[in-house]
């Protein structure tokens, strides 16, 4: 069986930034132990998979380790095949998802993601969490996600944390964030424990940062910055219960994988 298989540079207009995400699209779905061997396979942080035609598909995301119920990249990346290599005309694509319907549109030579938000509130954190993120949070609030303010961008990007004691941390990942120097907010992602170290740009943890940071700035459209190796760029809005996450990508790869 030959299946097609792409490489996306998410929230990059350039090859080699962004976050890298492959994108799969299926005639029918897969036993779930051959779409966790691709992803592993792969190893990316994300693997998307779709099934589906005419602007309408289901969608699944996989980590090397394990199937997640949001992925921010992978969705910007299987939007962007659809439209620039399968020839989809409609200027919006619906994906029906673990987090229900998710819906990406054109906006001039962006894409454009419609999220659910996940606006984070305070928590007794761990007592293990300060010691393996490192640095002195200013504040320390959670969603699906920590999320750990920090008071400068230069903190947030000086961080080594202990990946083996997050991987302890009942929680499915870590976000630190900072305002920047010359956006709105910056921040960095760990989920060692779901198989990603670091995550070079999170759209999913945007759903916790947007809504934190619009009610902290006091303002609805946001420029952010994940401060990685590789770096990303997002522009963002603020809608309520729902969070808008726009980006650029870049194709790297494309062929077949033979199984």
């Amino acid at each position: 069986m030959k299946i097609p298989i792409f490489q996306i540079d998410a929230f990059s207009s350039t090859v080699f930034s962004g976050n890298p995400a492959a994108v799969c699209q299926l005639e029918s779905w897969l036993p779930d132990p051959i779409l966790q061997s691709i992803a592993a396979e792969n190893n990316l942080s994300e693997t998307a998979f779709l099934v589906g035609n005419d602007g309408k598909y289901d969608l699944r995301w996989f980590t090397p380790a394990c199937e997640v119920d949001l992925c921010g990249h992978a969705t910007l990346a299987s939007a962007s095949v659809l439209f620039n290599n399968f020839g989809l005309s409609s200027d919006t694509v619906r994906f029906q998802t673990k987090s229900g319907e998710l819906i990406v549109r054109r906006d001039g030579n962006r894409l454009v993601m419609d999220f659910p938000a996940r606006p984070p509130s305070p928590i007794e954190p761990d007592p293990a969490l300060v010691p393996a993120l490192g640095g002195k949070p200013v504040e320390i609030l959670a969603a699906r996600d920590y999320l750990v303010r920090y008071e400068s961008e230069a903190e947030v990007k000086a961080l080594t944390p202990d990946m083996e004691a997050l991987k302890k941390i009942d929680r499915f990942a870590f976000i630190v964030t900072a305002q920047g120097t010359d956006c709105d907010f910056v921040s960095r992602f760990f989920a060692p424990a779901k198989g990603i170290p670091e995550d070079p740009v999170t759209g999913s943890a945007h759903c916790t940062l947007i809504p934190y940071w619009a009610d902290k700035l006091g303002k609805s459209f946001l420029h952010a910055r994940q401060i990685s190796p590789r770096g990303g760029e997002l522009f963002c809005q603020a809608l309520g219960d729902r969070v808008e996450i726009g980006g650029h990508t870049s194709l790297f790869l494309q062929g077949h994988i033979t199984i």
